[in-house]
């Protein structure tokens, strides 16, 4: 699995994830993986959680769904998720994927949901849990602190105690 982390502060986005990839529950494959990513011309964040392949798939599936609709987030989103539960192609995907642009941060899953977190910070993945909670705490205990530094700091510390997360840690802020 991964960690992922997306944290809105001040006016500014980031996201964040490790880079290791796992096969099965015993063998990390590699360290460098390349999880969150900038596209539609640097104006769109996204980042993944889930088979490698699946994440591509996605990834390209939502970049054309952005291309259609003029680069609206949210219903570029919405498609992507109605797409995802309908066709059966999509249908066998397994991943999760954050979006982001400079005012919206969402959630997209296979199940067709399309979730914008209450409290600017929101984490997928195995060790999204950890980070959600370490972002939340910096998010209200430092308030100084940036986009970029919350989410790289969460999945630093969701890698100390997650095993599928590491501290090859990715950072794209807009």
């Amino acid at each position: 699995m991964t960690t992922i982390c997306a944290v809105r502060q001040g006016g500014h986005t980031a996201i964040a994830g490790d880079g290791q990839v796992t096969l099965g529950e015993k063998v990390i494959m590699k360290q460098g993986a390349q999880k969150v990513r900038k596209i539609y011309d640097d104006q769109v964040a996204i980042g993944f959680a889930g088979g490698v392949a699946d994440a591509l798939t996605l990834e390209e599936w939502f970049e054309k769904k952005l291309k259609a609709y003029g680069g609206d987030l949210r219903r570029s989103a919405v498609e992507l998720a109605q797409d995802w539960r309908k066709d059966p192609t999509l249908q066998k995907l397994e991943a999760m994927m954050i979006v982001m642009d400079r005012k919206n941060l969402l959630v997209v899953s296979g199940s067709g949901e399309v979730i914008e977190p209450d409290d600017n910070v929101v984490a997928i993945g195995s060790g999204g849990n950890y980070a959600q909670a370490a972002s939340v705490a910096m998010l209200h205990h430092n308030p100084e602190m940036s986009a970029a530094d919350i989410a790289k700091d969460a999945v630093n510390i969701a890698a100390d105690i997650d095993v599928f997360t590491d501290h090859n840690v990715r950072v794209e802020a807009l």
